[in-house]
């Protein structure tokens, strides 16, 4: 994978891609304080066989120093510039987590430009599958952070995202990459242009084939709730993942990726999506 950087009006965005390959583009957008690494797994199976991409997130891991002066849908705009630079085409977006808000997002603004959409253990942003509160709590959960000592913070932040050794591990790795007050603006800066992103009340519309995935005992907020509502709303098909957190993709890597193949597989074989 080549490292590179996009430039934008509030800092660079480092990306790594894979050489390009015939078929469909796979690009991977992490959650919320995590880094590329995130995708580990996902890179070392399907490098090769697909083109591949993957970030790290405005303000996050290599991408910093950043401002926090943007919106969700800013991040969208940004990625939709990368991969122009690019010159990618049938990309399908995987997001984990807020990396799959993201990708709700660019579809908001660029509709029908992706071949397919993979969302793995996040939710739909429609206004009205979150309650008052919840939006609320999004907007003021620093003062909750900072009540926690680091070392507990970095620790359930581990244990709460992943159940295997692995994916704990790997979390506690990215997340030692900030210190406990970067780590909170960053987190609570997050959740707030997410609950911005929900109350502008935008259809949010997924116009691509899409896939649903949530491990089966993810413990954050209401996720697998919301994932059963959305796949009942929508009719995409909802695939729980067993002995898997919230971090699916890293606690069950091979059952994940084996559902990746198997989409990427049903899709349809003419026709392409480009820039």
């Amino acid at each position: 994978m080549e490292e590179k950087t996009f430039l934008t009006q509030s800092g660079r965005i480092h990306h790594w891609i894979s050489e390009v390959v015939e078929g469909p583009t796979l690009v991977f957008l992490p959650g919320l304080t995590a880094d590329h690494r995130l995708f580990d797994k996902q890179i070392a199976h399907f490098e090769g066989k697909y083109t591949c991409l993957v970030w790290d997130a405005p303000g996050h891991g290599a991408s910093r120093p950043f401002g926090y002066n943007y919106t969700l849908m800013d991040k969208a705009i940004w990625l939709h510039n990368l991969m122009q630079d690019e010159g990618l085409r049938n990309v399908i977006l995987i997001g984990q987590s807020m990396g799959a808000y993201v990708a709700q997002c660019y579809m908001q603004r660029y509709p029908n430009w992706l071949l397919g959409f993979i969302s793995i253990d996040s939710a739909p942003l429609q206004q009205n599958y979150y309650s008052g509160w919840e939006l609320w709590l999004m907007k003021h959960i620093s003062p909750v952070y900072k009540l926690y000592p680091w070392k507990k913070l970095r620790e359930s932040g581990a244990k709460g995202c992943a159940e295997t050794e692995y994916g704990q591990q790997l979390m506690r790795d990215m997340i030692d990459g900030y210190d406990k007050h970067e780590y909170i603006r960053l987190a609570s800066f997050g959740y707030k242009i997410l609950a911005d992103a929900v109350n502008e009340s935008l259809p949010y519309r997924i116009d691509c084939p899409a896939m649903l995935i949530v491990g089966e005992n993810d413990k954050a907020g209401s996720s697998k709730r919301y994932n059963r509502r959305w796949a009942k709303d929508t009719g995409l098909p909802l695939k729980i993942v067993p002995g898997a957190g919230h971090n699916a993709n890293t606690d069950q890597s091979e059952a994940v990726n084996a559902l990746i193949e198997d989409y990427i597989e049903s899709l349809p074989k003419e026709g392409e999506v480009s820039f």
